[in-house]
């Protein structure tokens, strides 16, 4: 058979299919009967990308059914059968929703089934950076698990999000490989319809940050071949629905690489028979540029180790963690008075014989990392500082929590048996500082502090004021008294038109540049995503209105966004990538905003979940009555300050109020004399119907009922 007549043969077995379990599943439920998929705004996301058509009930089926036989033409052409593939695309789509009429089908698999909307947006941050450089997708059965496991891995330590579909899950498992979202190894199922579920991520991508209109579907095809960096790996003989899913891949500009042989097609479809060259290969047919950093550990270290969680089951020593004292530093020293890659323990190590009779080693710690360098500034220690928590949990069996004085580390018995040993965080610490920061560190050393009375005194003599000196500082960092903001454009890989501006009160909305880190940005960068605005002179203060804003994101946007306002939610809001930690919207009748965190699933007072709030306010367009945020501007003086500012909050999930209430506190009473203000904003323990969250705001004197009227 030709390469056309496999595609059509598993096209038309697909439509079959789909076709069948519609017939059988509106004879069960009815045809008013509600399908979709958990936690996402959009539907059955690749019909509505599609067609724009909102597929609600089943009785909306049949008629998407009829679409999907309408591409399969059997014609020999290749780009009509790529059509027939993006028809299988659709076809399992379908089926994978219909499955989820009994609940989630995957509850009792070693899969996760349909990726969520917030694990697509928490995935936008480490993708326009780079910590996650592609995305595998490895399709099948192996004949050597051996080989498919070592491919695995290393695509784990490059970085790479892989997901897996078929026989090839156990068989990694079996092998050792540690799967789940923490480690981005996911497996979605051993069903071949199941390789939908990515099919589904790009193509959200393209809804959620990208912000094309549904029913565009050439341009849905062009975002995901151009800002979709993916591809498709296959084990094992290819029937021909797995040649029909491969054509839906190649229609999304996703190469496909065979371990068999296949018709092959350049750039397209292609066989790469030798196991250990799969990923060479691989990574050169999508142009992924792979920066590894190599290091004399005895584990992997990777960003696809950054979300493991170490258990009390698994966990062999602990530092810190309200059990002992534990706090980390950054500090410049002077360049010639220095040795590079000086790593220096001080006190006991967790191999230790008096450790030998005790289930965890506890010890006290302390991490200086010192370093210096011709273009190194105070104001960059902090930026540096952070990233230790960063460039910890990119160790293979190491979870760090927290940051300054209330870090929290564990190690696992795994990592142990390894030898992996406390030098071996300022290994990591030292290789990741140097190739990081290259451009303002010459010179880094790291020291480990371990004896209890060393912790504690130069806790107290050294590190205490230091953090006291910076808070000052910071404190006085204030909008007003600088002369520059910055922008960022690193989402704009997948949000072509979104520009952040980023002031010392108003940080990046993905929660993860501040202003000093785009200032530390721009020295280790000068041509990067984070430019300086010269401020000039305030349009309108109050709106925070400036020409020299205005002027850059007219041109950083390619037109799309002219006018701009820093403090405001109603004129011309910043606009939104669709990353973003919260979004805030209006609650007229409280006369206030809600602020909901993407780790929210539910219904908010406004009877919008997250992802449907966000679905209207992603992708680089402004939308006046909402905005998108980081947690941290929950807090800021100029949070919305045009509009009344943060004494508008009227309700949080409680999580999110708790993780801010000290700094909202704060900044409230400083600026109106308000005491204990998160206790009075409503969560979802106290009410989600409005009429209930009224009558709470009533209880408390919200001091929103008694201000102007926000619209």
């Amino acid at each position: 058979m030709s390469l056309t007549d496999l595609i059509y043969a598993g096209s038309n077995a697909v439509a079959g299919l789909t076709e069948g379990a519609v017939d059988d599943a509106i004879a069960k439920y009815g045809a008013d009967h509600a399908v979709g998929y958990p936690d996402t705004a959009y539907f059955l996301p690749i019909i509505y990308a599609a067609t724009g058509v909102k597929i609600k009930t089943l009785g909306d089926l049949p008629a998407a059914v009829g679409i999907l036989k309408s591409l399969i033409t059997n014609k020999e052409d290749l780009g009509e059968a790529l059509n027939a593939g993006l028809a299988t695309a659709v076809g399992a789509e379908i089926i994978e929703a219909i499955r989820y009429l009994d609940g989630d089908p995957y509850a009792n698999d070693s899969g996760i089934g349909f990726v969520a909307d917030p694990i697509i947006r928490s995935l936008g941050v480490p993708l326009v950076t780079g910590d996650i450089p592609g995305i595998a997708v490895l399709l099948g059965e192996s004949s050597d698990p051996a080989s498919l496991a070592a491919i695995v891995k290393d695509y784990q330590e490059k970085g790479l999000l892989t997901f897996m579909v078929g026989n090839i899950i156990e068989q990694a498992l079996e092998a050792g490989v540690k799967m789940g979202l923490d480690y981005r190894v996911i497996p979605l199922g051993h069903e071949v319809t199941s390789v939908i579920h990515v099919v589904s991520v790009a193509i959200r991508a393209a809804l959620i940050f990208g912000g094309i209109e549904p029913g565009k579907l050439p341009e849905f095809l062009a975002y995901t071949k151009e800002r979709v960096p993916a591809f498709v790996n296959t084990f094992g003989e290819l029937n021909e629905v797995i040649v029909a899913v491969g054509a839906g891949a190649i229609a999304l500009g996703f190469p496909v690489i065979a371990d068999v042989e296949v018709p092959e097609v350049p750039g397209a479809l292609m066989t790469q028979a030798d196991h250990a060259k799969t990923v060479e290969f691989s990574l050169e047919s999508r142009e992924i540029k792979i920066k590894v950093t190599k290091i004399d550990v005895p584990v992997s270290v990777a960003s696809a180790f950054e979300g493991e969680r170490v258990r009390k089951d698994t966990m062999f020593a602990e530092f810190g963690g309200n059990k002992t004292e534990c706090w980390e530093l950054v500090t410049t020293g002077e360049l010639a008075e220095m040795e590079d890659h000086k790593i220096t323990l001080i006190g006991p190590d967790i191999d230790d014989v008096m450790f030998a009779d005790k289930d965890v080693v506890r010890l006290p710690l302390g991490i200086v990392v010192t370093v210096a360098g011709k273009a190194m500034q105070k104001d960059f220690e902090t930026v540096l500082e952070r990233r230790i928590h960063y460039f910890t949990n990119y160790i293979e069996g190491a979870m760090h929590v927290g940051q300054r004085n209330i870090a929290w580390i564990r190690l696992t018995k795994e990592a142990f048996e390894k030898g992996f040993r406390l030098k071996h965080i300022g290994e990591v610490l030292y290789a990741k500082m140097r190739a990081d920061f290259d451009k303002v560190v010459d010179k880094c050393e790291v020291t480990i502090y371990t004896n209890e009375a060393d912790v504690a005194r130069l806790g107290e003599e050294m590190v205490k004021p230091i953090y006291a000196e910076r808070d000052e500082r910071m404190g006085a960092l204030t909008d007003e008294s600088v002369d520059e903001f910055y922008t960022c454009l690193l989402c704009q890989s997948f949000a072509p038109s979104h520009v952040c501006i980023v002031t010392p009160e108003r940080l990046g909305l993905c929660g993860a540049v501040s202003w000093l880190d785009a200032k530390a940005t721009k020295e280790l960068d000068p041509t990067g995503p984070n430019q300086p605005i010269v401020k000039g002179t305030a349009v309108d203060e109050r709106l925070g209105i400036w020409d020299s804003c205005n002027e850059v994101v007219a041109r950083d946007s390619q037109g799309a966004v002219e006018r701009v306002t820093l403090y405001s939610i109603l004129e011309d809001p910043m606009t939104s990538c669709g990353c973003f930690e919260c979004i805030c919207g209006i609650m007229p009748e409280a006369n206030g905003v809600i602020i909901v965190n993407r780790e929210f699933s539910q219904t908010s007072p406004v009877g919008m979940t997250f992802g449907e709030l966000a679905s209207m306010t992603g992708g680089g367009v402004q939308t006046p009555g909402f905005m998108g945020h980081g947690r941290f501007l929950i807090g800021s003086k100029k949070f919305m300050s045009a509009e009344g500012g943060l004494s508008r909050i009227v309700w949080m999930p409680k999580e999110l109020k708790d993780d801010v209430a000290e700094r909202l506190n704060k900044a409230v009473f400083e600026m109106t004399g308000v005491e204990n203000f998160a206790d009075m904003v409503c969560d979802e323990t106290i009410a989600t119907d409005s009429e209930a969250v009224l009558e709470f705001l009533e209880s408390k004197g919200h001091p929103a009922l008694d201000m102007d009227p926000i619209m």
